[in-house]
């Protein structure tokens, strides 16, 4: 059986969401506390999350198809949540409510084994994620997950 040969290798890069930290769950979890603090009763966090993310895809056609210039992950994440309040009936939220829950995206909690492993991968390589956050996104991220 071959073995990779890591000479020569200095750096690693890897994606973020999904694979690093569970995008789902805490957004999920934050969708929930915030439907309760606006008096809004049995929102499904993981439907909410859901059709959140699936709005991902199509934001970033328009830009990598030209159709819109460059824009931020979190300018991007901010038009979904208002589309996906409108779609889940949701009224009266306030903007500044609606940005703090977009934040959450910056508030997402590692996988059990990502700290430990990333951990263990700096001790011989520099690693850097590899993804379509923006850096505020990505850093206030990594802090708080101790990534």
């Amino acid at each position: 059986m071959a073995t990779a040969d890591s000479a020569g290798v200095k750096a690693l890069v890897f994606d973020v969401f999904g694979t690093c930290v569970d995008w789902r769950s805490g957004i999920a979890r934050e969708s929930e506390a915030f439907a309760r603090a606006h008096g809004i009763e049995g929102l499904d966090g993981v439907k909410f999350a859901d059709a959140w993310r699936a709005l991902y895809q199509p934001r970033m056609e328009e830009v990598r198809a030209g159709r819109r210039s460059w824009t931020i992950l979190d300018v991007l994440h901010r038009e979904s949540l208002d589309r996906v309040i409108a779609d889940f009936g949701l009224k009266g939220v306030p903007a500044a409510a609606r940005d703090e829950l977009n934040l959450a995206w910056h508030r997402l909690d590692p996988w059990p084994d990502v700290v430990a492993g990333l951990t263990r991968l700096k001790r011989k390589f520099i690693v850097a994620p590899l993804s379509n956050g923006n850096i505020a996104l990505l850093l206030d991220m990594a802090k708080r997950a101790g990534i």
